[in-house]
């Protein structure tokens, strides 16, 4: 993924090219890109967006540093099997159940206690995760208050809260352009309900503490001079790499659905729409335009 700001964004000779305030372009290898994030500052031209879309790159428009999502566009949106499949799953409550618990046994590789409903799992993993905040914290040696910050308000927050929001940002964007690649609904949650990203928060959660976490803490203890969420980013861009995460969130949003047990579209998931690129041609995640 690449983050851009202050700059306007065009199509030269079929590519990506970012324009700065002094003219100054830089090309960016679209087809190798799984989304582009659009810090403040940046202007989107049609031609580019058109771009986007054909080739499958996500654009998200993001605050400052990457600490809020505002919108995103669509590489390959949700297929109408898709999403019905998907509605039935959420609207069941038996069969809502039977999928939050696949979340819950691949995210803490357990099964879950039995006999629970959704908002006694729900409680059961905000325990679990306040926890392995503390823990992490604890061996990277970062000064741990709890989860704070203002999505209003950036610098308000310490250091190892700005770090974890950049971080989160990362995730989430990859995540997304994997729920759309997949033909799915970012709305459409089990666990998180109400959002316009419900199902990514869901599938971003899985990887959360495997991947971005820790790089966040440890970016934190490091007390980076400058810019310590160009840091994070770079670090997530890493890590993306090393769990080959691109490589697993399709697949993984297909065996969490399979939990419901009902018959699912026989559409391949890479006729739904574009596929995601190789993860080892992924650029600079700290790029600036």
């Amino acid at each position: 993924m690449i983050f851009i700001e202050r700059g306007e964004i065009d199509v030269l000779d079929g590519a990506f090219v970012v324009v700065d305030v002094t003219g100054v372009r830089t090309h960016i290898p679209i087809g190798g890109v799984a989304c582009i994030m659009l810090e403040p500052g940046t202007r989107v031209s049609h031609r580019a967006a058109a771009l986007a879309a054909r080739v499958g790159t996500l654009l998200v428009w993001v605050g400052e540093a990457g600490v809020r999502l505002y919108s995103s566009g669509q590489p390959g949106g949700a297929r109408a099997d898709r999403l019905l499949y998907q509605a039935r799953l959420a609207l069941d409550e038996n069969l809502r159940l039977k999928v939050v618990r696949k979340m819950y046994a691949l995210r803490f590789g357990e099964e879950p206690p039995a006999r629970r409903s959704v908002e006694q799992l729900r409680g059961i993993e905000g325990a679990r995760v306040r926890r392995t905040y503390q823990l992490l914290a604890k061996q990277y040696g970062v000064n741990w208050t709890g989860r704070d910050y203002d999505a209003e308000d950036w610098d308000s927050a310490d250091l190892p809260n700005r770090c974890l929001s950049a971080a989160t940002a990362c995730l989430y964007g990859v995540t997304e352009a994997a729920v759309l690649a997949a033909g799915y609904a970012p709305a459409v949650g089990f666990i998180h309900t109400g959002k316009p990203l419900s199902f990514v928060y869901d599938m971003a959660d899985i990887y959360k503490f495997e991947t971005v976490v820790p790089i966040a803490f440890k970016v934190a203890a490091s007390k980076p001079v400058g810019n310590p969420e160009r840091a994070v980013r770079l670090g997530c861009r890493d890590i993306f790499r090393q769990t080959k995460l691109l490589d697993r969130i399709i697949p993984d949003i297909e065996e969490i659905l399979a939990a419901g047990e009902i018959a699912r579209p026989e559409t391949p998931v890479d006729a739904v729409g574009p596929a995601l690129p190789n993860p080892e041609s992924l650029g600079d995640a700290g790029h600036r335009g």
